[in-house]
């Protein structure tokens, strides 16, 4: 009897559990996403049904419950778009998805217009349209190639797709696809071996940039976040890119239920268009391709499970032959001629896979559990003999040898070896969740990561001239052949050998706070949190380390009530940049595991001044900011190769001013004009401060669209780029205070020429265009004035005169590309 009732009341507890379970399926489900005429996705609609209502989220989705087995009128609505109302009839326990298409309506109250493209401003993130990012021409087109044209925003290397923010260097900025971080390959040391960015732009719903100044909710690193957003499918559709430099294929499509969608992206790129158009002539068979998935399913319209992967390959065979670069001046030209043997072979292959889990538990409380992996295998060999005369050119102008190197002030020789290996896996096991109560949002986050990384470096270099070898700079017995003959033994220039296996651990959490509230007549917006971060170091023959910081970080937005639409901001906090593994290795190979997490104590100020001109909108954003950075590791750039010292002997500041106007300057389409000012300095070992390798002091940008206005399907996009030279360009050896000279100042445009002959709102019913839902054909030119920009020096040593000569490295000239793009 007592094991019957005990079995009764087990019975009782779960049909008491369930009640409320079942009570909660007496309702249809509603779910979608919804879209402007661009087919963009709208935040912040409102969605009401009777009593119930909600609002869609940032990007577009919403989800609400509607009374099942009867007719529910739902009525969506924005301010700056017209309403859509829709009537429906679902059973219990349906789930149906609409994807209603608001046509923009825009009000205007006094002199302030209302739009829906406010949403990031408040938090000082700028958000890009994708439509922009696939159609502005680039040697490098993508994300990143945008980013470029922003203010503060730096890169002087076409063919790469890394960049630096206010000061920081490539490794200081985060890029986020679906909330999840991602990276770049280790041992890449130059622009053209680099391949494909992580991002297919194919794939991209939204793109959120900040280049200072972030929220808690942002990892630890000292400069930008990039936060990208795949989207989720609402139906089939095939895109297709191609050009002369490679092509890209998207699928996308979803399940007639809308519980599955599927988005498939696959990429091929090939570099030599680029690379056979510089200086050196070579024999260069680049192959960088990628597959990414993303795919989601929707248990109940509570559960939902997604899944991000992405296999990459890229392999980058390099045989030079010949390179001259003339150099100098008009009275005193100079000629660095160059015969080369040998070659670099390269391999990156990576496989990254990512599984998110979702648990709405209410409106109220939304739960996410993401577990991924990164694996990279890296291989960098090479044997390159360079045979080099260093001389004087004949400008005699009418001469049958002009342009001919006619006396030579040195003869010498480099042998350049590498075998460098590295394998890393990179786990990691992450908890997020966000709750909001009486208008108060909190978000948190708890994350372990463990980076397992194995390594082998061997490369040295050998440089003769006139037959006998030249010593390190270092070295305590220095040659001084060929006036003294040398009896010592013979020392490589340069030879670093090391083998590391090295193990990272760390545990990251956060905890930020958000509130949206009227202060008097102003709208006002406040976010306040704090990060922790731990990390231990171990590995063979490495002592065991642990370290742990606090960042904690503000911002204050305000939108006053005044007759010109002005909005105002601050942030900042104290920023942290625990060191990766790279950070960890010194120029000699090894892994020194105390090495501190470099620390900034940043601020940023800015404003928003939305107004009109010729009826058209248009924004004007400005901000200043300070960064006081301490515990700076000094570091050595290569091309986009960083070498740390691993030594926490530096400190260091950045200030400067970012201004962009941005809007219709051509009546439809979006375009924008970016300056900043930048000032950044490091004082190592107390020695006085210099400026640091990203001091681009200067930086003027423009994107430009345009179209005639006869024939509106021949559209314009112009991307223009001004940096100042930043400093540097030493050699890797050398003391960086003797060298403060700066590189030529970088200046390029790139010009793109596109003709729609079917466009997205058109429809045709038979012939050949009926296949098509869009298509274009275009041609585009990259550097279109055939500047010849330098991206580092090759330094030449005179041995007579003890001379060393910086020959400029040039980029990529006048490049002509032609391109066709599609979707089905």
């Amino acid at each position: 009897m007592k094991t019957f009732f005990t079995h009764k009341r087990f019975l009782l507890q779960i049909v008491y559990v369930l009640i409320p379970f079942l009570g909660l399926s007496q309702n249809g489900t509603l779910q979608g996403v919804i879209l402007d005429e661009l087919k963009q996705p709208i935040p912040n609609v409102n969605i009401k049904a009777g009593t119930t209502g909600t609002l869609s989220n940032e990007n577009g989705f919403y989800t609400i419950k509607i009374p099942d087995n009867k007719d529910v009128t739902v009525v969506y609505s924005h301010l700056s778009f017209k309403s859509v109302t829709a009537s429906f009839h679902l059973k219990d326990g349906e789930v149906f998805e609409f994807n209603p298409i608001l046509n923009t309506n825009v009000e205007q109250i006094e002199t302030v217009v209302l739009s829906g493209r406010k949403r990031k401003d408040v938090q000082g993130i700028v958000n890009l349209n994708p439509a922009e990012i696939r159609k502005i021409p680039g040697a490098n087109p993508g994300v990143e190639n945008l980013l470029k044209t922003l203010p503060g925003v730096s890169s002087n290397n076409e063919l790469s797709t890394q960049y630096s923010v206010r000061g920081g260097n490539y490794d200081e900025n985060l890029v986020y696809v679906n909330g999840i971080e991602v990276y770049r390959p280790f041992l890449v040391r130059s622009g053209q071996q680099e391949g494909l960015s992580f991002v297919n732009s194919d794939m991209v719903q939204n793109v959120d940039f900040s280049a200072g100044g972030f929220q808690a909710k942002y990892g630890d690193k000292l400069s930008s976040v990039l936060d990208i957003t795949y989207r989720k499918p609402v139906n089939f559709r095939v895109n297709a890119d191609l050009s002369l430099l490679g092509g890209s294929l998207s699928v996308e499509g979803v399940s007639k239920d809308s519980k599955f969608t599927s988005l498939v992206g696959m990429r091929y790129r090939d570099n030599s268009l680029l690379v056979d158009a510089k200086e050196t002539e070579t024999n260069y068979d680049p192959k960088f391709a990628d597959i990414q998935a993303y795919f989601t399913y929707q248990f109940t319209d509570k559960f939902s499970l997604n899944f991000l992967g992405n296999a990459t390959i890229n392999k980058y065979n390099y045989e030079p032959e010949t390179r001259q670069t003339n150099f100098g001046t008009l009275d005193n030209p100079l000629a660095l001629l160059v015969f080369y043997e040998g070659q670099e072979k390269d391999a990156y292959q990576t496989l990254f896979g990512a599984l998110q889990a979702t648990y709405e538990v209410s409106d109220k409380l939304k739960l996410h559990l993401v577990g991924s992996t990164y694996h990279t295998t890296e291989e960098e060999y090479f044997d390159i003999l360079a045979q080099y005369r260093l001389g004087e050119v004949n400008n005699n102008i009418g001469d049958e040898n002009l342009g001919d190197v006619e006396f030579s002030h040195g003869i010498g020789g480099q042998l350049n070896h590498g075998r460098n290996d590295l394998d890393a896996l990179i786990s990691t096991i992450e908890h997020k969740g966000s709750y909001t109560s009486n208008g108060n949002d909190f978000d948190w986050s708890v994350k372990f990561t463990n980076e397992d990384i194995r390594d082998r470096l061997v490369e040295w270099e050998v440089i003769d001239s006139a037959g006998f070898s030249i010593n390190p700079p270092k070295f305590r017995n220095p040659n001084n052949q060929p006036y003294e003959p040398y009896e010592g033994p013979l020392v490589a220039f340069q030879n670093v050998r090391a083998t590391n296996h090295t193990s990272i651990d760390r545990i990251q959490a956060y905890l930020q706070w958000s509130r949206r509230f009227e202060l008097g007549d102003a709208e006002v917006w406040a976010n306040a949190g704090v990060r922790s971060h731990t990390w231990t170091v171990s590995g063979e023959d490495i002592e065991k380390n642990t370290q742990t910081v606090i960042s904690p970080r503000a911002q204050f937005a305000i939108k006053p009530n005044w007759k010109h639409d002005m909005l105002f901001r601050v942030s900042g906090g104290v920023y942290y940049q625990p060191p990766f593994y790279r950070e960890l290795r010194d120029s000699s190979g090894t892994v020194i595991p105390d090495v501190k997490a470099q620390k900034s104590i940043h601020f940023v100020a800015g404003n928003d001044y939305s107004f009109q001109i010729w009826e058209r909108p248009f924004k004007l954003t400005t901000e200043a900011y300070y960064k006081k950075l301490t515990d700076v590791n000094p570091y050595t750039v290569e091309n986009v190769r960083i070498r740390y010292r691993a030594d926490n002997n530096a400190e260091a500041y950045a200030y400067g001013l970012d201004l962009r106007i941005n809007g219709e300057f051509v009546p439809g389409t979006e375009s924008w004009f970016s300056f900043g000012y930048l000032k950044t300095e490091e004082n190592i070992d107390d020695r006085g401060y210099i400026a640091r390798p990203t001091d681009q002091r200067l930086k003027f940008a423009a994107l430009f669209q345009d179209y005639v206005p006869k024939l509106p399907a021949m559209k314009m996009y112009l991307n223009l780029v001004y940096n100042t030279g930043l400093p540097g360009g030493s050699p890797s050896y050398a003391d960086p205070y003797d060298y403060q000279n700066r590189l030529p100042d970088y200046k390029r445009a790139d010009l793109g020429l596109q003709y729609v002959i079917v466009d997205v709102n058109e429809n045709f019913e038979n012939g050949w265009k009926k296949p098509f839902k869009y298509l274009s054909v275009g041609f585009e030119i990259f550097n279109v004035f055939d500047v010849q920009n330098s991206i580092t020096n090759t330094w030449v040593r005179d041995v007579y005169s003890k001379r060393q000569y910086a020959i400029p490295n040039y980029l990529t000239p006048r490049v002509f590309n032609v391109r066709t793009t599609m979707q089905f």
